[in-house]
């Protein structure tokens, strides 16, 4: 087929169009000219920032067999911002360091008091920073001691913190992985307050740092998740227990699973959580705000230690009164801890916000001190026995004489 001038000149601009939009690499990253960033630590020393960054060594993350050479390498530096602590670093590591892969932002206790969003900034404003890693807080200890700790296993410290969260909250639930979107959107809004997952340096971490520490079949130093930090605004304020915890994720629809031990007369019975649903409700009587939760659980017999009978309907209604009961002394426990705290960690501003602008308007400015510690907070919880397990009767009723 022979093609007119006309149609081959039109070809022709069209070809050239494609051209233009096909993607180009100015901006590819080479990987043998970067290093892989994976975990940062933030202190605060006289106004100062210290930031670490954990690096990792790709050669010994890969390999399966023991090495003499470390899997990360650490370097810190200082500057009035982390922007420019980042940049410093450069005067000590070989390669441009890369961010892309972040998992885990460890901040110091003492440095979160003093407020985080200053820290955050450059992490949302960067291209480079995804943000679907986790601001941790250190309790007690700096984030540079922490971060700097070998672990077992898993031989990317930052990767098995952040994983471990991950698992803890599906199965204990007494922690909670944030990501940065998350984090930014509770501190910027006037009827929540966040809530930051904590971990606990425990050990001796001058063994903690050496390859020693994971040759051990029990380390000399280990990181492990603590409970979660209160917020207010952007600065901690404090801690809430395991019960708290717990309590503070039943209420805000987070728990995936836990266990729940009732004493029953001559021992205990372990209940699986299997499912929770949460939902809570702002309602206006007499100008007032008020707050319904309406909490209702799926459990599965786990483990049975005393002598019952679990095909009695009468003692299935007693247990399943006793673990809603256990519930709502986490929860209550919770709420008052963050009345006690002036925060409101449960968004319970946010839902009186969309219930009635106009009477949030005129209760905002102060709702933390004023408004969430006297709001009202009625609680219902409904449990539902559902699998009884492989056995209905436990051999522990057959045992003359024993336990």
């Amino acid at each position: 087929m022979i093609l007119s001038n006309k149609t081959r000149a039109i070809c022709i601009i069209l070809v050239s169009c494609l051209v233009f939009n096909l993607a180009g690499c100015w901006s590819r990253n080479e990987l043998t000219e970067l290093a892989i960033v994976s975990g940062m630590g933030i202190d605060l020393v006289d106004n100062e920032y210290i930031l670490t960054v954990q690096v990792l060594n790709p050669g010994e993350i890969a390999g399966s067999s023991l090495s003499s050479r470390l899997p990360i390498t650490s370097y810190e530096s200082k500057g009035r911002s982390i922007f420019e602590a980042i940049r410093k670093l450069s005067k000590q590591a070989a390669k441009r360091l890369y961010f892309a892969h972040l998992r885990l932002v460890v901040i110091s206790e003492d440095a979160a008091k003093t407020g985080i969003g200053r820290m955050l900034e450059l992490m949302s404003r960067d291209h480079e920073f995804r943000t679907d890693f986790y601001p941790v807080i250190a309790k007690g200890e700096k984030a540079s001691k922490t971060l700097k700790i070998l672990t077992a296993i898993e031989k990317n410290p930052a990767n098995k913190i952040f994983t471990t969260l991950d698992v803890s909250h599906s199965y204990w639930a007494a922690t909670l992985g944030t990501n940065l979107d998350d984090i930014i959107s509770e501190m910027t809004l006037h009827g929540d307050n966040a809530v930051l997952a904590g971990i606990l340096l425990e050990g001796n971490p001058e063994i903690g740092n050496r390859l020693d520490n994971v040759e051990m079949i029990q380390s000399a130093a280990s990181i492990n998740i603590d409970h979660l930090a209160i917020f207010k605004g952007d600065k901690l304020i404090g801690w809430l227990n395991e019960d708290e915890s717990k309590g503070h994720n039943y209420l805000t629809d987070n728990v995936d699973s836990t266990v729940v031990v009732v004493d029953w007369k001559d021992g205990t019975i372990t209940f699986e959580v299997r499912d929770t649903k949460s939902m809570v409700k702002a309602t206006i009587k007499d100008n007032e705000p008020q707050i319904l939760v309406t909490l209702s659980t799926e459990v599965n017999v786990g483990e049975v230690q005393a002598k019952v009978d679990l095909l009695n309907e009468e003692t299935i209604k007693e247990l399943e009164e006793e673990i809603s009961r256990n519930q709502k002394e986490k929860i209550m426990g919770a709420i008052e801890k963050a009345k006690e705290m002036q925060s409101d960690i449960f968004g319970f501003g946010e839902l009186i916000h969309r219930k009635d602008p106009k009477l949030w308007k005129s209760i905002k400015e102060n709702w933390n001190e004023e408004g969430f510690v006297n709001v009202d907070v009625e609680l219902e919880a409904t449990t539902s026995i559902r699998r009884l397990g492989t056995t209905n009767e436990p051999f522990l009723n057959e045992i003359q004489g024993g336990s």
